[in-house]
């Protein structure tokens, strides 16, 4: 077991959520922020998201596995299975776990308060912040150090945005400025755990690290097809929604091709 691989991969994922307390920072001027600006983050958000799932996970899974097997078809039946197996396993937690879409309202029938559905919305974070860790940890378990820090890196950039939206949400129904600011921090710091269990399975057991990669990637395109992208063309913002994505793909491509 590399000790030293599995903290920076760790240090790296803990340095991505604490990107969620860098963006809430804004909470101790702003009140709110508009349904377009929310639709604009979260757009970028998913570009963020689908570059890092296939330039910083799915490929380098398929190299990596094609290294070792030797075969093309075998190496991309792994991938392809591990990714099936990620959006899975999102999808069973997104059935089972309560939780606020990010528009929409409540995923369970009948009326809930407004401070329910903000306390729901903030658990549907927490959520989706774990696949997030778990991609920027395993990203660091294959030989290019690079591919690693651009996940963080991405991952950080688009967490911001959902930082001050968990922050905004609690203000605007009374709580102080402080608390939103350390639950929004709270949320982010899911993601060293997914990231201490990410590294360490695939530093552990090296066969497992194709697996890791395509669950991950799986995990994070489920979570922009099944949330993001739905969520934010409901309010008839899809220009400045897809505008926003194709930015945040374009970011993220840049960062990975850069830095890896």
């Amino acid at each position: 077991m590399d000790w030293n691989l599995i903290g920076l991969g760790t240090g790296a994922s803990a340095a991505a959520g604490l990107a969620t307390a860098a963006g809430a920072l804004p909470v101790y001027v702003l009140r709110s922020v508009s349904p377009r600006l929310q639709n604009a983050f979260l757009g970028f958000a998913a570009g963020v998201m689908l570059a890092a799932s296939f330039f910083s996970l799915i490929l380098p899974g398929l190299e990596i596995s094609q290294e070792r097997t030797g075969s093309a078809p075998i190496s991309a039946t792994i991938v392809a299975a591990a990714v099936l197996l990620g959006a899975a396993t999102l999808h069973v937690i997104n059935r089972t776990a309560p939780h606020e879409h990010f528009i929409t309202g409540p995923t369970e029938r009948g009326a809930v308060s407004r401070l329910s559905r903000i306390w729901l919305f903030i658990i549907a974070i927490s959520l989706h912040n774990f696949p997030e860790g778990l991609a920027v940890g395993v990203s660091f378990g294959g030989n290019d150090l690079g591919k690693g820090w651009a996940t963080a890196l991405g991952i950080g950039l688009q967490n911001m945005p959902e930082g001050l939206a968990v922050a905004v949400a609690l203000v605007s129904v009374g709580y102080s400025r402080t608390f939103a600011f350390l639950t929004a921090l709270g949320t982010g710091l899911i993601e060293p755990v997914g990231g201490f269990l990410g590294i360490s399975a695939v530093t552990t057991v090296s066969g497992l690290l194709p697996w890791g990669l395509g669950f991950a990637g799986g995990a994070m395109i489920w979570v922009v097809s099944s949330e993001i992208i739905p969520e934010t063309h409901r309010e008839g913002n899809q220009g400045i929604a897809t505008g926003a994505l194709m930015i945040g793909l374009a970011a993220m491509m840049f960062l990975d091709w850069t830095f890896g």
